[in-house]
C-alpha cells in the first residue's frame, strides 16, 4: 500500500481526507504539521497517521501533497529539500502542490529530479464527494503518474486537466464562495421582501442549486433553460433585466479580475 503524505494540516487537507475516506481510498494516509493540535484533531476525526517530524514524514512518502498557502511554500520547499538530502530512503517520486499561483518552474528549481511535479486545485466540496479539481503537469511526467494523480482526485469528484497558464483563472472561477455568497445575498434580499429566513434560504437554494443540477444532468443548453425561465414580460425577466441594468455582469467581472490580481500577488508574480 502506497503512502500519501500531506504536508500541512489545514482546511483543504481536512476536506481531502474526508473525501478520501468517503471514497474508500487505498492509500495509507499520513499528515505532517508543526501544530500538534491540528494533528490531534485530524487523527481523531479521520483515523490517519500523524507525524510532527518532517524528516520522518518524508521518509514514508510515496506521494507528497504540499497543502500550504503560497506564502509558506518556499519555506516548506527548502525544509523538504534539506530533508530529502539526508533521508535514508530515496526521495518521493511524485509531488503535488496545492499552493495557488506558485508555478511548476519554481517548484522544480527547489526540488528537482527525480521528483515529478503536478499542481492541483481541489474544491473544499471534495469532503462530500462532490469535488472538482483542476490538475496540470510538468511535461516530462509519465502517463502512469498522470493517471495516478487523476485517480487520486477523482476519488472525490470530477477532475479536469488544463494548461498551467489557465490555472489562476480556474481558481478564481470555481470557488464555492461564489455560490455561498450568492445564496447569502439572494436570501437576504428575499427576507427584505418579506420572507422568513428559513423560507428565504430554501427558495434561494433552489434557485441557485437545483436549477444548475438540472442543467448539468439534462440535455438542454444553458441558453435554452435561461429563456425558458425568463419569459418575456414575466417576473423572472424583470428581475434579471434589473440586475443587469444595475451592473451585475460588470460587478462579477470586477470580482474575478480582483481575484486574479490577488492570486498573482500571493505568488509574488
Amino acid at each position: 500500500m502506497s503512502t500519501l503524505v500531506f504536508l500541512g494540516g489545514g482546511r483543504i487537507t481536512s476536506a481531502m481526507l474526508a473525501g478520501l475516506r468517503l471514497g474508500g481510498t487505498q492509500y495509507r494516509l499520513v499528515v505532517h504539521d508543526r501544530n500538534p493540535g491540528k494533528l490531534r484533531d485530524l487523527k481523531r476525526h479521520y483515523k490517519v497517521a500523524v507525524e510532527v517530524d518532517l524528516n520522518r514524514a518524508i521518509e514514508q512518502a510515496g506521494v507528497v501533497v504540499f497543502a500550504v498557502g503560497p506564502s509558506s511554500m518556499q519555506e516548506l520547499l527548502g525544509a523538504v529539500s534539506a530533508a530529502v538530502e539526508g533521508a535514508k530512503r530515496p526521495r518521493p517520486r511524485l509531488a503535488v502542490s496545492l499552493a495557488a499561483g506558485v508555478p511548476l518552474l519554481a517548484l522544480r528549481k527547489t526540488l528537482g529530479p527525480p521528483v515529478q511535479w503536478a499542481r492541483a486545485m481541489p474544491s473544499p466540496a471534495c469532503r462530500s464527494g462532490r469535488g472538482l479539481t483542476a490538475v496540470t503537469f510538468q511535461r516530462s511526467m509519465p502517463r502512469a503518474d498522470r493517471k495516478l494523480v487523476h485517480d487520486l482526485f477523482g476519488g472525490f469528484g470530477q477532475v479536469v486537466e488544463i494548461p498551467e497558464s489557465k490555472l489562476d483563472a480556474f481558481t478564481v472561477t470555481f470557488s464555492c464562495s461564489h455560490g455561498y455568497h450568492a445564496l447569502a445575498t439572494l436570501a437576504g434580499s428575499a427576507q427584505a421582501a418579506g420572507l422568513d429566513r428559513k423560507t428565504a434560504l430554501i427558495a434561494s437554494a433552489h434557485a441557485l442549486a437545483d436549477g444548475i443540477v438540472a442543467w448539468r444532468g439534462g440535455k438542454h443548453s444553458l441558453k435554452s433553460l435561461l429563456e425558458e425561465a425568463c419569459t418575456p414580460g414575466g417576473i423572472a425577466d424583470a428581475t434579471a433585466t434589473a440586475m443587469d441594468a444595475a451592473g451585475y455582469k460588470r460587478v462579477v467581472l470586477r470580482g474575478v479580475t480582483a481575484g486574479l490580481r490577488r492570486a498573482r500577488a500571493n505568488a509574488g508574480r
